[in-house]
């Protein structure tokens, strides 16, 4: 195994969604994992940093990057600059393309049928190289696959509710633009398609301590009867309790 197919291998596991930002890529666990030496995987996390996948840091190593919202709203928008270039500026398709289109479209239901969470993201966002790959620019589709996995990563982060059968749904009606010969249409469906899984995203990050936070909250104390103020209407202070471990986390 090569350095590029240990970073193409990290990138489809971005994409099933079975990576998620933030994880830390140990070289020595990597090595173990793809039986190969440490100099290969730095090659590797050195090939992704490149492209903006992970990022190094002195004290963490090699991690998965997280993206900002700005971050996220740059890579949707390459994208959209991208694909509906790709759209405008393409030939007539011919029928062995389209088959391979509707053969990847075929693969997406079957992995919606079948519930395979994994499966059914990588094939969501490889149908957008595919397509590229389809329109006859492999540079272009290399990069898309870089760009598609930065934002299954913000997808992640940002908990998008676009819905992955919508999702299909939308790809089926791209191809069929483009099986017409309507590339304006394709072009204004694949805009569309885009914009709507970067208006499914949340406004900010989902708390990760939001669970363990509300478990350690204090519980409400049982209601007491009010003591008898001693002489002279001063009344004793109560202890606090807005000091607790979930407030420090």
């Amino acid at each position: 195994m090569n350095s590029k197919q240990i970073a193409d291998r990290i990138v489809q596991a971005i994409l099933a969604r079975k990576i998620t930002p933030g994880t830390r890529l140990g070289e020595q666990t990597l090595s173990i994992l793809f039986d190969c030496s440490r100099t290969l995987v730095r090659e590797a996390l050195m090939q992704l940093a490149a492209r903006g996948i992970v990022q190094v840091s002195s004290r963490r190593g090699w991690f998965v990057v997280q993206p900002s919202q700005s971050e996220a709203r740059e890579a949707f928008e390459a994208r959209r600059v991208i694909e509906t270039g790709l759209i405008r500026s393409a030939a007539t398709m011919d029928k062995t393309t389209l088959r391979r289109l509707k053969q990847h479209i075929a693969q997406e239901k079957a992995a919606l049928k079948q519930d395979d969470i994994g499966r059914r993201s990588y094939l969501l966002g490889e149908f957008h190289v595919c397509l590229a790959e389809c329109l006859g620019n492999q540079l272009l589709a290399d990069t898309l696959r870089d760009f598609t996995a930065r934002t299954t990563l913000i997808a992640m982060l940002y908990q998008s509710s676009h819905d992955a059968d919508q999702s299909c749904q939308e790809h089926i009606e791209i191809v069929q633009a483009l099986e017409r010969g309507d590339k304006e249409r394709a072009e204004q469906l694949m805009a569309e398609h885009i914009g709507q899984v970067q208006a499914a995203l949340q406004a900010a990050p989902a708390d990760p301590l939001a669970e363990l936070r509300q478990a350690l909250a204090p519980l409400q104390p049982r209601p007491q009867a009010t003591p008898a103020a001693p002489a002279g209407g001063a009344r004793t202070p109560s202890p606090t309790s807005s000091t607790y471990l979930g407030a420090l986390l």
